[in-house]
C-alpha cells in the first residue's frame, strides 16, 4: 500500500511515517522539506500517482483564525483535487475534538471549515477529532510564558498520546479502521493549567499559572471526547513520569 501523509515532517507526520513504515507500507511524504507546498497545486496530483489514501496532518503556519482558515482550506483543497485527478481512493484528515461547538475560537472555525472542504472536495473522507497531545501542556508553557508568569485559557482537556494518534490515521487510511468519523482521547479528563503546573514542577521551574476564558465552551468542557469516542494510551501523569 502507498500512503501520501501531508506533513510528514511534523511532530504527528513523523510518528505516521514510522506507523506506516513499520506496517510496511510505502510512503510518499509532503512536505517543503520535500520541495512540495501544498499551497501550490502544480505538480500536486503528479506526487499522487499510484497513491492509495492521503493522510493530512498539516499545521497552520499560525493561530489566527483568518490565517488557519486561508491556510487549512487551501490545503485541503488542493490535496482533495489532486486525489480526485490521481484515483486515490482515501484522504484523511486530522482534527481536533469540539471544533463544531466553538464559534467563539478562530483556530477551531479554520478546523471546521477545513473538515468541511474535505468532505466536500475529498475522495473517501475520513476524519479523525483526536484532543490535545500529552505534549501540549509543556508547550503551551513556553509559549504562554511572560517571565515568571504563564496565562492560559481555561480549558478541560483529555489528552493522548502522539503515537496513538498517528495508529488511529493509519487505520482509517489502510481501511482496518471502517468508520469515517471519529473521536480519539487518553484515559483522564483533565484541567490544563493543572497539567501545566505538574510540567513546571516536573522541571522545577518555579510559575505562576493564570487563567482566562478565551471561549465559553472551551471552558465549559467542548474539549472533552463524547461518549463513543476510542480511548488510548497513558494517562497525563504515567507519560509525564516517564519523560527525561
Amino acid at each position: 500500500m502507498r500512503i501520501a501523509i501531508a506533513g510528514s515532517t511534523g511532530l504527528v507526520g513523523r510518528n505516521v511515517v514510522a506507523a506506516a513504515t513499520a506496517a510496511g507500507y510505502e510512503v510518499v511524504g509532503l512536505a517543503r522539506e520535500n520541495g512540495v507546498d501544498l499551497l501550490n497545486p502544480e505538480g500536486l496530483a503528479e506526487r499522487l500517482a499510484g497513491v492509495d489514501a492521503v493522510v493530512d496532518v498539516t499545521a497552520s503556519p499560525g493561530i489566527d483564525g483568518d490565517e488557519a482558515r486561508t491556510f487549512f482550506t487551501t490545503v485541503a483543497r488542493n490535496l482533495g483535487e489532486a486525489a480526485n485527478q490521481a484515483g486515490v481512493s482515501r484522504s484523511v484528515v486530522l482534527s481536533i475534538i469540539g471544533v463544531d461547538t466553538m464559534p467563539d475560537y478562530g483556530y477551531y472555525v479554520a478546523k471546521l471549515a477545513q473538515e468541511q472542504v474535505v468532505s466536500d472536495v475529498a475522495p473517501g473522507a475520513r476524519i479523525l477529532r483526536a484532543a490535545q497531545f500529552l505534549n501540549f501542556p509543556a508547550q503551551m508553557l513556553e509559549w504562554n510564558r511572560q517571565g515568571d508568569t504563564v496565562s492560559l485559557p481555561a480549558m478541560k482537556t483529555q489528552p493522548v498520546a502522539v503515537e496513538e494518534i498517528a495508529k488511529l490515521l493509519l487505520a482509517l487510511a489502510d481501511g482496518s479502521e471502517t468508520r469515517t468519523r471519529l473521536e480519539l482521547a487518553g484515559p483522564k479528563a483533565e484541567d490544563l493549567a493543572d497539567l501545566v503546573r505538574q510540567v513546571a514542577a516536573h522541571r522545577g521551574d518555579d510559575v505562576t499559572i493564570e487563567t482566562s476564558v478565551q471561549s465559553e465552551a472551551m471552558a465549559a468542557g467542548a474539549c472533552l471526547p463524547g461518549p463513543d469516542a476510542v480511548i488510548a494510551g497513558p494517562d497525563f501523569a504515567t507519560w509525564l513520569a516517564a519523560q527525561d
